[in-house]
């Protein structure tokens, strides 16, 4: 695959495209990545390269958004993230992916088109327990097995009302911790061969340009223009996990 001209057509712009997400468009422009590269390669293997790049990025992230986070959210969604992650390791190999994409598909649409229509209640801006502890677990599970932790996660924050820069550093904050711990199972499960490390070290140099681009388009980003962005992207990557759920469950 080294000498594929498809495989960099594919794996550039994905990677690139993880990079500005994490950088400050949040996880659900993210999900657009492991499709594109599925293009030329299974997601499972898609997945496992992008692993050991996310990581790197994160560490970007980490340092350009430290100190600019909502910590009360990341107090608040992360033990359920793990939770998520925990599960998601346990039920590996067991667990319908397509019900899951169903799920995650459906509310993600139905909840970007709500918030594309104004249809935001005032009540949600402020931190709620519980609702954290579902969507943490939710972003958790979803993370590890169908690499969809994005939608969920931007369904707890995007109500907040958070400005786009500390909506970006709390997004990166939560994914930084979240990517460091699937390592560990990721590794168990046997997703990093030779091969795979190889790849992984042939696109890392682009995280941290993709990072930057992210970071210098949210500065430059309105709120109102942001998060209709973000809203935006929810709904087509909520329609696609549903339209590949049903095709799967079909076929």
């Amino acid at each position: 695959m080294f000498s594929d001209p498809a495989f960099y057509f594919v794996s550039i712009p994905a990677v690139l495209l993880y990079g500005i997400a994490k950088g400050g468009f949040g996880g659900a422009v993210a999900v657009l990545a492991v499709p594109l590269m599925a293009l030329v390669m299974s997601p499972t293997q898609a997945a496992a390269i992008l692993l050991p790049i996310l990581v790197v990025m994160d560490a970007f992230v980490v340092r350009t958004y430290w100190g600019v986070f909502d910590r009360r959210a990341l107090q608040l969604l992360l033990p359920g993230a793990l939770v998520g992650i925990a599960v998601g390791f346990l039920t590996a190999g067991v667990m319908d992916d397509d019900y899951m994409r169903i799920l995650v598909g459906l509310l993600s649409t139905a909840f970007g088109l709500q918030q594309l229509l104004g249809f935001t209640a005032r009540a949600s801006r402020t931190h709620n327990p519980r609702a954290a502890a579902f969507f943490g677990t939710l972003a958790g599970f979803t993370s590890f097995s169908i690499h969809a932790g994005g939608p969920p996660l931007t369904m707890y924050l995007l109500p907040k009302g958070l400005s786009p820069l500390l909506f970006a550093g709390t997004a990166g904050l939560f994914f930084a911790v979240v990517n460091v711990v699937k390592l560990v199972p990721y590794y168990w499960l046997g997703q990093f061969s030779t091969s795979n490390v190889l790849y992984s070290l042939l696109l890392v140099p682009l995280a941290p340009l993709g990072v930057w681009i992210g970071h210098e388009l949210v500065k430059r980003s309105p709120a109102v223009f942001y998060y209709r962005v973000i809203s935006f992207f929810l709904v087509v990557l909520g329609a696609r996990l549903l339209w590949v759920g049903l095709s799967g469950l079909v076929g």
